[in-house]
């Protein structure tokens, strides 16, 4: 008779896991990153994630106090504010990190670049969700703001200060305050690491400006040729359409 049932395997902790595809990842993303020990003593984005992994683990075995005080001495450490309760996936990166900050409900998918002053933050009081959700292989520019309970799909750029407040589809490229998508590929990034950083920024409110100058010549022209037909072909004529004379 047996007393005890064969124990089943059980995988082992991934922290370790993630710590290392972490700091390896930055190798792939930061021309200047020369060697490991470069990364992990100089890079505050680095020591924020690998500290972060830590302060989740302790939030989600219901060690509040200790994953908090952690948050807030990774925080004084690296000046990056992630909260313990932000569930973050795999090979997260953090370039320049300063100023960067992360809530308590925060979703960030895998693969996902991040440049120093994003904010990830929430519009509402409520203890339920309040704060984004990031898909995969998503880059996020500096100074960026993504607000609210709101879904940023996969393969998404989001340009430098803009505010995001609305969903954004997979595959576009939203900028702006308030963010407009202004790019959609609606086709698979071709990156082998999942990052483009060419951003072709289009600015909607100097190519609107730009469509309105050409209405108004275009309607100038038109206005002149029906008022004065005389001077039509006359390149002696001033708009006023008095004729100047000439051969």
């Amino acid at each position: 008779m047996m007393f005890f049932s064969s124990p089943q395997k059980r995988p082992m902790p991934t922290i370790f896991q993630d710590w290392h595809s972490d700091v390896t990842c930055v190798f792939a993303r930061d021309p200047a990153a020369r060697s490991l020990t470069e990364v992990l003593i100089t890079y505050p984005g680095v020591h924020a994630i690998l500290l972060h992994r830590i302060s989740h683990l302790l939030w989600k075995t219901d060690w509040k106090f200790s994953a908090r005080f952690l948050s807030a001495f990774t925080r004084w450490l690296t000046n990056i504010d992630i909260h313990p309760g932000a569930t973050i996936g795999k090979r997260f990166f953090i370039d320049h990190g300063a100023c960067v900050v992360i809530g308590e409900t925060a979703v960030v998918g895998n693969d996902v670049t991040m440049y120093h002053g994003v904010t990830l933050g929430g519009t509402s009081w409520n203890k339920g969700r309040r704060h984004p959700s990031i898909g995969n292989n998503v880059l996020i520019g500096a100074g960026a703001k993504i607000l609210g309970a709101i879904e940023i799909g996969d393969k998404v750029k989001v340009g430098a200060n803009s505010v995001v407040m609305k969903d954004v589809p997979a595959c576009c490229t939203v900028i702006g305050i308030p963010g407009r998508v202004v790019l959609s590929k609606g086709v698979k990034i071709q990156n082998s690491r999942g990052i483009d950083l060419e951003q072709p920024f289009i600015d909607p409110i100097g190519k609107a400006i730009n469509c309105l100058t050409e209405r108004l010549d275009a309607l100038e022209t038109n206005q002149k040729k029906a008022m004065f037909p005389e001077t039509e072909g006359c390149n002696h004529c001033e708009a006023d359409g008095v004729c100047q004379g000439g051969e």
